[in-house]
């Protein structure tokens, strides 16, 4: 990101996106440990696939709901317009499980769109057709009570708080099988320095096992405690 897009609240996306390419190579277990590195918290506690197999990476487009008795009533707005080819949406509801914020009919749209994936704090429904549109979705559950008259819109792109994390508009986020990590945007660099380091020591461990060499010795050959650890 430059230091114009950064005075202006903005961020630049195509440097980013590559970054996104670069990061889908590794886990989110990878992340984790090279955020760790960074002393940067960035897991979602708690927020697990609909579907097994699918892994996504991309830039975050925030949307966060309030329940409708916090502001006026208006029509269910239709933000999923909004988001661009390599986004991720990231929906704060609140971690509320008693109705829903997504569903078939976002699913196709957002997935015409080129939008990534989904990751919902709280609950999405039509769970058979999502699966078989093969979008991946990462939430708290699902639940087929609907939202509308229960929440409202109250912001799109701004700083959301899921899990007692700060997600970004820009923000990276990884998806797999273990769960959902953020990636601050501008810790980009740093996180992907640190991940190339820790899947080169991996691999060596790896390939030590496929010679026979201890799983204790193979650890302490290639510094495997130390992975996760700050290098200040």
């Amino acid at each position: 990101m430059s230091d114009s897009d950064s005075a202006k609240g903005g961020f630049s996306r195509e440097p980013l996106l590559a970054a996104a390419d670069r990061i889908n190579r590794f886990s989110t277990s990878n992340v984790s440990d090279a955020l760790d590195r960074q002393r940067i918290r960035g897991g979602l506690e708690g927020i697990l696939p609909i579907s097994d197999g699918l892994k996504i990476c991309g830039t975050a487009f925030t949307v966060r709901w309030v329940t409708a008795e916090q502001s006026e009533r208006k029509p269910w707005p239709t933000y999923i317009d909004q988001a661009k080819p390599g986004d991720v949406v990231v929906i704060d509801n609140g971690g509320r499980m008693n109705c829903t914020v997504w569903g078939d009919l976002l699913t196709s749209r957002a997935q015409k769109a080129g939008v990534r994936g989904t990751v919902i704090n709280g609950v999405c429904r039509d769970v058979k057709q999502i699966r078989e549109l093969g979008y991946a979705v990462f939430s708290r559950g699902r639940f087929m009570m609907t939202g509308k008259d229960r929440l409202q819109l109250d912001s799109v792109n701004k700083p959301v708080s899921i899990s007692d994390v700060l997600v970004s508009p820009g923000d990276l986020i990884l998806a797999d099988d273990n769960g959902v990590v953020c990636i601050p945007r501008a810790k980009v660099n740093e996180v992907l320095s640190a991940l190339e380091e820790i899947g080169e020591r991996e691999a060596g461990i790896a390939e030590a096992l496929s010679r026979g060499v201890p799983l204790t010795e193979a650890r302490k050959q290639f510094g495997y405690g130390e992975l996760q650890r700050p290098k200040d």
